[in-house]
């Protein structure tokens, strides 16, 4: 986000002499500038210029020489006789020298606190600074002579305030600028938002005729300059404008001023060399990027291209990159190919083969304006979010190019010595901004507030456009070239709005329609929620990206379905490109992360969709951007769309009653997770059959239930409740018998067809109660002798509760008994002796005809 020094500020717009970081950062929230933060004064306390007056070396006994001086920091700060002593362990200066002193009492940035201290059989009374040290560059080698940093000795003295001096008392603003809006990544733009906010006299200097020296137009000798994009991307051309000046015999070893510096670090950027320096510093001032090139070490001509497969390029930060066909480069001839060298990658970074190094005296200075979709996608397929492409991909006013380059031309040849060469190239293939028809009524009806059309032609024109009246009704609004996101009347409507007052609008809360409420799936679900964490289960959240890695850990196999997972094109993490296909996959991880930690008791559950698209399903069609898709289009967009339940899934680790004097406790089984899962079921108002499964991982095979609802044809699957696998809790580090279940809570919901639970009347009448205990084979699910006796019971079965097992020589081997507890109630009369034992005559044939049980004796 922007940095804005205030001083630099003043150099485009009026601001008032008392005004505060807080008063400017609320001038500018007004306008939609929001304030990010506001940077303290990296130093306070008395930091003063000091001359050394003398200086001593002193070799210690561990092999290192200090020097004992006395310097010189003023009348108000001097000893008695008339100087300070400070040790100091740098060699870089000498007597007679100007150097920056912190005081005791100074407190330089990261909260160093200087005191004065015995060190090396001397009191130091102060510290002789570094740049490093002042918070103002790295360089740690030696100390910061104020003369050879460009400072003129005629205008120091001893005991001169330090911190005024080097721009170290100035707070600075950090604003958050919408993408939209890229003119107010600059100082240029900033300033122009001040003065919509504040009516401050604004003075632009992006202007030709702001320059001392008018830009010169092309020259026949310019440096030449040709665009090869015959086949642009999306239909756009990736390169409009390209200006080339030249600055010939420059210093080398000019220095970037005192002023500049400050200003750029105050900004947010370190000085790296007076050319570099020179073009960030007026990128920053007026927005525009530009790159500095050696001379010597490009030809000509420049091309602008496509990349070929295959072409690589190291950049400016020493990184060797493969490039894609896509990438928008700059590249010249040296070896007599056009176009066979790559210099940068355009918009983005310069490469390490043409940039300006400490020999350099001969610089192209390139001024470019590039397309910002092609700008973007290269900043993001290479992770390179450079300050140059930050301003290209949000749009950068394309008559700028000329004006920024003039403007380097003329600071080069100010603090650099060199002379601008006549030469000019300036390749220009720009349009001007289309006219928007705009009714001037619709900022009114759009907002609630009366605007009148002088008002609405004044603010447009404030902010730069062109008016011309149209049609009964209606103006020709014409956006300036700096406002490229002003493209229809939505966005015209939007700046009236903004420059008039937010405030203005009133705040209107809009009447709810009667009759509307929750959604039979929303009361669903709320009501699950608060049943889970009514039973003791904790809900959480996890994000749905998923790897293979993470599918792998649940052992799931190759063909399984859950292994067909939605690829994202732009995932949010490398590491995780898949959408989740189930709940367990993400819940699992936050168990685990719980465990890691030390929670070894773990309840938790989550509510969310899932993803599950088809193996032949459609491939999603590239809609046009800007204009409404048509029908078909929508049609196929929707079919592509994979299908996206909604379920419920839950984990549970440890202990599910606590040990303590009250006895041992219990750990969490097989049990508890199907506990839970009926738990849904019957919130959701649906009824679950339960049967073994014994293939479905990551769940145990021998203690998984399938959850199933329906009769007949129509019963269907809608999820697992068990204990996991041993090898999934092992890989995943979650304590044994961890227990799980998932099930889909859009399906229940289709299920129960939002009919709402309905309780079950109570009678009135006494229940009659029947034991029966079931001889059966031992790898007959209870389940089975359950649904026996409920279908011979019949309609007086109230109730029907397993009670005990038993397995032993009583039984036989091979055998278990189950012993089931039935209530059996009318609703509207006592029930007789022979309907009890009717009953009774009707579970026992049911169970033996259907799972062959025996009735133990």
């Amino acid at each position: 986000m922007p940095r804005i020094v205030a001083d630099w500020l003043a150099d485009h717009v009026d601001l008032p002499a008392d005004l505060t970081t807080e008063q400017l950062a609320a001038d500018l929230v007004r306008v939609g500038l929001e304030e990010e933060e506001i940077h303290p004064a990296a130093v306070s306390g008395p930091l003063v210029v000091g001359r050394v007056l003398e200086l001593t070396a002193e070799p210690q006994k561990n092999g290192k020489t200090i020097n004992w001086c006395r310097v010189d920091v003023g009348p108000e700060h001097n000893d008695a006789d008339g100087a300070r002593g400070v040790v100091c362990g740098a060699h870089n200066f000498d007597v007679g020298d100007l150097v920056v002193v912190s005081l005791p009492g100074t407190v330089l940035p990261g909260g160093f606190e200087i005191a004065a201290r015995k060190t090396y059989g001397h009191v130091s009374d102060g510290m002789i600074c570094s740049v490093r040290e002042l918070g103002i560059g790295e360089d740690h080698d030696g100390i910061l002579v104020l003369t050879r940093a460009g400072f003129d000795a005629a205008s120091l003295a001893p005991g001169q305030d330090a911190i005024a001096l080097l721009g170290l008392g100035d707070e600075v603003l950090e604003i958050n600028v919408t993408p939209d809006r890229g003119y107010a990544f600059s100082y240029r733009g900033v300033a122009r938002e001040f003065a919509h906010s504040t009516g401050a006299a604004f003075t632009d200097r992006g202007l030709p005729e702001s320059l001392p020296t008018p830009p010169p137009g092309p020259t026949a000798d310019g440096f030449a300059v040709e665009v090869d994009d015959a086949a642009p991307i999306d239909g756009r051309v990736g390169c409009d404008r390209f200006v080339t000046r030249v600055v010939r015999g420059v210093d080398p070893s000019a220095t970037t001023p005192p002023w500049m510096k400050r200003r750029l670090e105050g900004s947010g950027m370190r000085s790296i060399s007076l050319a570099v320096d020179v073009t960030n510093y007026v990128m920053l001032d007026l927005g525009q990027p530009l790159h500095a090139y050696d001379l010597d070490q490009v030809a000509a001509p420049i091309v602008v291209r496509r990349a070929v497969a295959g072409e690589r390029l190291t950049t400016l930060d020493d990184v060797d990159r493969t490039l894609d066909g896509e990438d928008l480069l700059i590249t010249d001839s040296p070896a007599g190919e056009r176009g066979a060298r790559v210099l940068g990658i355009a918009g983005v970074m310069g490469g390490a083969s043409s940039e300006v190094s400490a020999t350099t005296t001969d610089v192209l200075v390139e001024a470019a304006h590039f397309d910002q979709i092609t700008v973007a996608r290269s900043a993001r397929r290479h992770r390179l979010p450079s300050e140059a492409a930050k301003r290209f991909e949000r749009g950068v006013d394309p008559r700028l190019p000329a004006v920024a380059a003039q403007r380097v031309v003329d600071l080069l040849v100010e603090l650099g010595g060199g002379t601008a060469d006549p030469a000019v190239s300036d390749l220009d293939t720009t349009v001007a901004p289309a006219a928007i028809e705009l009714d001037v009524t619709l900022p009114s009806r759009t907002a609630g507030v009366p605007y009148t059309p002088d008002q609405v032609n004044g603010i447009l024109s404030q902010i730069g456009c062109t008016i011309a009246e149209g049609v009964a009704g209606y103006v020709l609004v014409t956006p300036p070239t700096w406002r490229p996101d002003l493209t229809e009347p939505a966005t015209l409507v939007e700046e009236v709005v903004r420059i008039a007052g937010y405030d203005q609008i009133p705040s209107v809360l809009p009447a709810a329609a009667g009759g509307r409420g929750l959604s039979p799936e929303q009361r669903t679900r709320r009501s699950v929620a608060r049943a889970l964490a009514d039973a003791g289960l904790v809900e959480v959240l996890s994000y749905p990206f998923v790897s293979e890695a993470d599918l792998d850990a649940l052992g799931l196999p190759p063909d399984d379905a859950r292994r067909t997972a939605l690829r994202l094109a732009n995932p949010l993490a490398e590491d995780k490109p898949l959408m989740r296909t189930n709940l367990l996959v993400t819940l699992l991880e936050t168990a685990r992360r719980n465990v890691s930690r030390g929670l070894g008791d773990v309840s938790v559950f989550e509510i969310g969709l899932v993803t599950r698209p088809a193996v032949d399903a459609p491939a999603a069609p590239q809609l046009p951007v800007g204009v409404r898709p048509a029908p078909d289009e929508l049609s196929m967009l929707a079919e592509a769309v994979p299908d996206q339940p909604r379920r419920v899934a839950g984990v549970l680790a440890g202990a599910a009653a606590p040990a303590g004097w009250w006895g041992p406790g219990r750990s969490v089984d097989w049990a508890d997770a199907l506990e839970a899962a009926r738990l849904v079921a019957t919130t959701a108002g649906v009824e679950l059959t339960v049967s073994n499964d014994r293939d479905h991982l990551p769940w145990h095979p021998g203690r998984c239930a399938r959850l199933e609802i329906g009769t007949g044809e129509a019963r269907r699957t809608v999820g697992h409740a068990g204990e996991l696998h041993p090898q999934v809790v092992e890989r995943l580090g979650l304590p044994a018998r961890t227990a799980a279940f998932e099930v889909d809570l859009s399906a229940m919901v289709a299920a129960a067809n939002g009919e709402p639970v309905v309780a079950a009347p109570v009678s009135a009448f006494p229940a009659a109660k029947e034991d029966f205990a079931f001889v059966v084979d031992a790898s007959t699910p209870a389940a089975d002798v359950r649904a026996a006796i409920v279908a011979g019971a019949g309609e007086l079965l109230e109730d029907v509760a397993l009670f005990d097992v038993f397995t032993g020589e009583q039984v036989g081997e091979g055998k278990k008994s189950l012993a089931y507890s039935l209530r059996l109630r009318a609703a509207d009369r006592t029930l007789s002796a022979d309907e009890v034992r009717a009953v009774r005559d009707g579970v026992v044939e049911a169970a033996s005809e259907r799972i062959g049980a025996v009735l133990r004796g």
